[in-house]
């Protein structure tokens, strides 16, 4: 495997340290020790800590891109597609876990940081969101996704469910695998024949005999 070069280098030594501490805790000199270079050559490649830990964070949004393109079959049926998809992002977050933790970190302190950071913040998100909204377009297509919604908001709320569990239910992830986690964003959580049910009450309170009031004389 070929050697990675200095800017890798800094990366993955800060991604190992910010994994096990807060921002303000990690030092550059820590992330310089990590990395086996001079403190000064951090700064050939990055103006300071926090430009640091923003470029780590935003790879992670061109590496989900680029295992999308490379683990999703372009001829498959869209389900299986939406299965691979769920997949492949699903094992990028248990396998890379302090990446996943740093790109949660910097999306909830997005708000606080001044426009142009903000801007850049969201370019690289939505890249993300456009190929997962890729494949909920074809299932669009096929008739097989509801089109009221763009395919980039159903992709915003795909991924919604995928960080849930990536962050939330670790434990429960043999419950909750790819297959229900896609049965629940496709189908929702009620119950196949709720509705049928639903239709049924309406009609049997129709059909059924107005309640004697007081007073009244029974029914004969």
């Amino acid at each position: 495997m070929a050697k990675p070069g200095k800017r890798e280098q800094i990366m993955q030594a800060a991604e190992k340290l910010f994994a096990g501490r807060r921002l303000h805790e990690v030092t550059l000199d820590d992330i310089a020790r990590e990395a086996h270079i001079g403190k000064g050559t951090i700064y050939t490649y990055f103006k300071d800590k926090d430009d640091l830990f923003f470029q780590v964070a935003t790879a992670g949004f061109e590496e989900l891109c680029d295992l999308l393109q490379r683990r999703v079959a372009g001829d498959a049926p869209f389900k299986e597609q939406l299965l691979q998809a769920c997949g492949a992002i699903s094992a990028f977050f248990s396998r890379r876990r302090q990446l996943f933790r740093m790109i949660q970190t910097e999306d909830a302190r997005m708000p606080l940081c001044r426009s142009g950071l903000r801007h850049r913040w969201l370019e690289r998100r939505q890249l993300l969101v456009e190929s997962l909204g890729r494949i909920l377009r074809k299932g669009q297509v096929e008739g097989l996704v509801r089109d009221d919604l763009t395919d980039q908001m159903l992709a915003t709320f795909l991924m919604g469910l995928l960080r849930t569990r990536a962050r939330n239910l670790r434990e429960d992830r043999d419950v909750i695998g790819d297959d229900l986690l896609v049965n629940l964003f496709l189908r929702g959580a009620g119950l196949r024949d709720a509705g049928a049910r639903d239709a049924g009450s309406r009609e049997a309170e129709k059909t059924a005999p107005a309640p004697l009031s007081a007073g009244s004389p029974p029914h004969t």
